[in-house]
């Protein structure tokens, strides 16, 4: 069994194209998406008619319920996004689960942790501003909430992570926008069952960032486009 698993596309359709095209060609089982589907400003409208049609979100995301009106704040970029969605797809995010199990129960999809998708499964906030520190083997065991299958993969922190405790692999996948390590690459993961265990590949590939700031550029209202641009170009957030 091949799973393809991507999270946190973040309204670019030029970098999910590319994912896209590269999951296409791997030919997977099924593919699953970890949510933050359209909260940017590279083609967002576009960004969501290719995930409904390709990668319908499976779990719903941090930023998903800010679309959807169930998490306050940041109104004005959420007024801007729904000018550029179809009238259905914020209350169709707002039921989506926290997790999904697949895969007979071996898998654990969720955005953030199982639990609550604003909170890191893998990272911990230390409480000085912005740091935050890979969280403890007991922070792990906690936020999987009782999960007793092989492994669960979150999105959310744009950071590609792996570790195992109490027998379970825990997996962070990469984003498909919004990269935070420099590398302005869309990422996916492929998850293979082989022999009764799961084997994680990260895979990078490029996209035509030219395509998604002239995008921004044309169409995103100034505030917005000052923030996306300089993610875009340099993988790195502003």
């Amino acid at each position: 069994m091949r799973l393809a698993i991507l999270s946190d596309v973040h309204g670019n359709a030029s970098a999910l194209q590319a994912v896209l095209k590269d999951i296409h060609a791997a030919a997977p089982d099924a593919l699953y998406n970890l949510g933050d589907t359209v909260w940017g400003a590279a083609d967002p409208g576009r960004a969501w008619a290719l995930q409904a049609q390709y990668a319908p979100p499976s779990v719903r995301g941090n930023t998903d319920e800010r679309v959807s009106g169930q998490r306050a704040g940041k109104e004005v970029m959420r007024d801007w996004l729904r000018s550029q969605l179809p009238a259905d797809a914020p209350p169709h995010l707002s039921t989506l689960p926290t997790f999904l199990d697949v895969a007979g129960g071996e898998v654990r999809l969720a955005h953030g942790s199982p639990r609550d998708p604003w909170e890191a499964l893998m990272l911990t906030e230390t409480g000085r501003g912005e740091q935050e520190r890979p969280a403890t083997f007991a922070e792990l065991r906690e936020r999987l909430n009782n999960f007793a299958g092989q492994l669960c993969i979150v999105g959310h922190t744009h950071r590609e992570m792996l570790t195992v405790v109490g027998g379970v692999t825990v997996v962070n996948a990469g984003p498909v926008s919004r990269q935070k390590d420099g590398l302005p690459l869309a990422r996916w993961v492929l998850l293979t069952r082989h022999n009764g265990s799961w084997n994680v590949e990260y895979r990078r590939v490029p996209y035509d960032i030219a395509a998604a700031v002239k995008w921004v550029r044309q169409n995103a209202p100034a505030p917005f486009a000052a923030n996306e641009i300089p993610w875009l170009e340099r993988g790195r957030e502003p």
